[in-house]
């Protein structure tokens, strides 16, 4: 069984780096370059380390392809492991919850994934549609 994470605003704190994306023209460049600066959000990580006793942990992200790297490392060093990341395709720009709806089908079906946690509402909404259990967080 498997047990799927969001990232930003459930495992990492990214208040920082908002101010990149909180005026036009949005610096995403910028907002993504500092995901390796982000704190742990220690709620997160405990809900993410008390499923990975029983589960597989797959972290499923809006963060786009190209931070891959600083992101496994990130959770390496927060202490999270590496658990298999699933991340944006770099020129995808579709809402969050059409992304992950879709991305999810690749991690599995509603029967094998056994828990979500994100804390975008719209994603909750539109996965627990699809027959997923999903918690806000």
């Amino acid at each position: 069984m498997i047990a799927v994470f969001d990232i930003d605003g459930v495992l990492a704190d990214a208040t920082h780096r908002q101010h990149h994306v909180e005026s036009r023209p949005k610096d995403w460049d910028a907002f993504f370059a500092a995901v390796g600066e982000d704190p742990v959000i220690e709620a997160g990580r405990a809900r993410l380390l008390e499923a990975a006793g029983e589960h597989e942990i797959v972290v499923v992200s809006g963060r786009p392809e190209r931070t891959r790297a600083d992101t496994e490392a990130w959770l390496e060093r927060g202490g999270m492991g590496r658990p298999r990341v699933v991340l944006r395709p770099d020129h995808d720009r579709r809402p969050a919850a059409d992304l992950k709806a879709d991305l999810l089908v690749g991690v599995g079906s509603p029967d094998e994934v056994v828990l979500i946690v994100d804390d975008d509402p719209s994603v909750v909404e539109r996965v627990t549609g699809l027959g997923y259990r999903a918690e806000l967080f």
